[in-house]
């Protein structure tokens, strides 16, 4: 079933990756906040995702998001196998600035993103998006516009 998608974002109250996976209208997973945890959560879930569609916030964005083309760890680099031209132009297409990064930091959305590529082949897009002060109702149903026409 490899047609199935999953989309995760990080726990939280208040959390606007949360708020975003969960409204998704498909299947979720929230990870837990710690490097430890979200390898845990990662390692639980069954193979049988075509598309992983990961969400995280960056308190720098305020009205853009970022498409990490990758991830690193212990000094490897892994990339998405997914068209992210074409992930770009569905969010701009329903009027979400959005541009794409290739340089990974040392943090909980990285080490996210890492497991995630490494489980699934490449088959993951992680997404950056503002905080929940930034990212009210409109937002999120742009965003959700923008997720059918990716899938």
């Amino acid at each position: 079933m490899m047609d199935k998608i999953l989309f995760t974002g990080f726990k939280g109250k208040n959390n606007s990756s949360a708020t975003l996976a969960e409204r998704s209208g498909g299947e979720y997973l929230l990870l837990t906040n710690s490097f430890a945890g979200l390898k845990k959560d990662i390692d639980q879930i069954k193979e049988k995702y075509g598309l992983v569609i990961m969400f995280g916030i960056d308190k720098t964005l305020s009205s853009s998001v970022r498409i990490e083309k990758s991830a690193m760890k212990d000094g490897m680099k892994t990339s998405s196998g997914k068209d992210l031209e074409k992930v770009k132009e569905s969010l701009r297409s329903n009027g979400i600035e959005a541009k794409i990064s290739d340089n990974p930091k040392n943090c909980l959305c990285n080490e996210a993103y890492w497991h995630v590529l490494q489980k699934f082949s490449g088959r993951a897009v992680f997404i950056h998006i503002p905080t929940i002060k930034h990212a009210d109702e409109i937002f999120i149903e742009k965003m959700i516009s923008a997720e059918k026409e990716i899938l």
